[in-house]
Formats: C-alpha cells, structure tokens, sequence
C-alpha cells in the first residue's frame, strides 16, 4: 500500500501506532511534524507496518496457468495483470518454467517466449521447472535429469539476453526423490549444473482455489468469484500463520518464508490483496537469494518418501517429529474441492 492511501485505511486509523498517529492526523497544524516523519521513514528505510518478517514469492508452472484456455488474449491480459501486480506492488519474485509450454508442433510459438520475456523485462527472475513437468517419483534419473536440461535452452538465452544466467531449480510436485539414492543423485545433478534448488515453505492448495475460480468465470458467476477470491486470502493467511507456528517450533524463531503461487487467474487477479495480507502480518517481499542466506536452508534432510511437501514439514521429519507436530494446518474448504473436482 501506498503512502497516499494510508488516510483511506481504517486499520491504520485505528492502530496503537504513535507515528501513523501522527501521519494521519487531520489538524494542519501538525503538517510540518508529518513532512518530517515521512522524511524519516524514507531516508531511514522504516516501514509504516513495521516489517521485522520476510518473504519470496515463487510462481510454478510458467509462462501462465490457463487451464485449458488457449486464447491469447486471455493469456496475455493474465500474465500482463499478474507481472504489473507484482512490479507494483514491488515484489521480487521469481517464476519457474516449463519449456514444452513454448512450443507448438516442435517449434517455438513466439507468443508464449514473448509472454515469458514479460517477466524479465519487468525485473522479475525466472528458473528451470523441468520441460515437461514429469514426476521424479515415476520416472528413472537418467529420463528426469535430461527433461531437466531439455527445459533451460530457452530460459537460458532469455536469462543470457538480460545479461543474467540461470540459476535455479524447482521441482515439480516438490518431489526430491522417494529415496536417499534417488534424491543424492538428483542433489549431485544440480550442484554439477550449477542450480540452486528454490524449497517451499509455504505449500497451499492455490491450485485448488484457481481452477473453481476459473470455472466459476466460465460460468459467468461473479458472486462465486468473489466469495472464493476473498475465501483464498483468508484460507492464505491461515496457512502463513500455521507456518509461522511450524517456524517457531523448529527454529525459535521466524524464517524468511518461500511461498508458492501458480501464474493463473486467480493470482493474477487477487495478488494485490495477497500482497497486502502479507504487509499487515508484518513481512516485507524479498528475492530467492536474499531468502537462502538464512542459515535455516542449510537444515538437514534425512527423510524420503512419495509426498510433495513443504521444507518446514520434511525438516520436522527429519528431527524425528510426529503427527501431533503436525495438526491444526488450516484445510482447503470443501467447496473449493467440489468445484475444482
């Protein structure tokens, strides 16, 4: 949010803030005290929310989430919201790539390269989600590391044109490897490759809500748009919270936290919101790399199995933790799963 819409803002009015107090104050004679607070907060680098937390916003699956709706203006008024969203609301996220997505009958379809050129023309970071998007718990090695390299030749030459190189890797369905063997050898893959894996501490059901969201557009619902836009800020900040308490419990403390988002409708529409939810719970937006410098990633995993979770959850595993560690995570509304069924 902007210094000019503080005054529209009923919450801050009616915060225990001494400067925010003073800021919105309405006598004129307090407007030389305000000039000057406001001069503070900006050359001093305070937050009018008091940040004192930290999070990267991550989106899977690029160049855009359409589910099944293939025209371009579509997609390209999605991605267009979606990247102007995040530049204005000065969140430096990065988003994860599959290659097939940028092609159409073996050949590069220009439309889908340009839409993933948006995002690094607009200082957002881009990395490798694989080419196809298969699941490390299916398939071989040999099969999912060259889907690996198969999905980076155009990201790279994007990346190379922005004078920048590629530098990290998420795994679809965040499965690492159902076993200690698969997972060191994908691990030594990487690090041979020069990647750096991008983890997920924030795992959601963002998917879940974007596809009842969508149909409900199909079907000219507006109300329902609403009501499961506004249902998935609520059901979002949940999940920040349980997070939170899952940080807590390990660390001691709040770790900057990696959230995953997709590049759909949904987000497109409602990451402003989100992004505001994330300010009144007192987190500032940071990149990947400012993210990783927290001695917490460097956290020992020892624990294998077919799950796609978050790093907070394998951490606790691997520390010997049980299922009452892990009760009360806030659940997607039945709603939601009917609609996306």
């Amino acid at each position: 949010m902007l210094i000019k819409d503080l005054k529209n803002s009923e919450e801050f009015i009616a915060g225990d803030d001494t400067i925010l107090r003073v800021l919105l104050h309405p006598d004129k004679a307090c407007l030389n005290m305000r000039i000057l607070l406001l001069l503070i907060l900006l050359f001093s680098g305070l937050s009018l929310y008091g940040q004192e937390k930290q999070v990267c916003f991550t989106f899977d699956d690029l160049p855009v989430v359409s589910y099944g709706k293939n025209d371009t203006c579509y997609q390209k008024n999605l991605t267009d919201k979606l990247v102007q969203s995040l530049k204005e609301n000065r969140i430096p996220a990065i988003g994860f790539v599959n290659e097939r997505k940028l092609y159409d009958n073996g050949k590069r379809n220009p439309f889908q390269v340009n839409m993933l050129k948006s995002w690094l023309d607009n200082g957002l970071e881009i990395g490798n989600h694989t080419y196809s998007h298969p699941d490390y718990n299916s398939v071989s090695f040999e099969k999912y590391s060259a889907d690996i390299l198969k999905g980076e030749v155009i990201t790279k030459e994007l990346l190379a044109n922005n004078g920048r190189t590629i530098k990290y890797f998420r795994h679809p369905f965040l499965h690492v490897g159902n076993t200690k063997a698969k997972a060191d050898s994908l691990n030594t893959f990487l690090l041979e490759h020069a990647y750096t894996v991008a983890p997920v501490t924030i795992d959601n059901d963002d998917y879940l809500f974007a596809l009842a969201y969508k149909r409900a557009q199909d079907k000219k619902e507006v109300q329902m748009m609403q009501q499961i836009g506004l249902d998935y800020i609520d059901y979002m900040e949940q999940k920040l919270k349980y997070y939170e308490r899952q940080s807590n419990a390990l660390f001691g403390r709040h770790i900057p936290q990696i959230l995953l988002l997709h590049a759909n409708l949904l987000n497109s529409d409602y990451i402003a919101l989100l992004a505001e939810m994330f300010w009144r719970n007192n987190y500032e937006f940071v990149s990947l790399d400012r993210v990783l410098e927290d001695k917490a990633y460097e956290s020992a995993i020892t624990v294998y199995g077919n799950w796609g979770i978050s790093w907070i959850d394998k951490w606790a595993l691997s520390r010997g933790e049980k299922g009452v560690f892990f009760k009360d995570e806030p659940a997607t509304p039945e709603y939601i799963k009917k609609l996306s069924e």
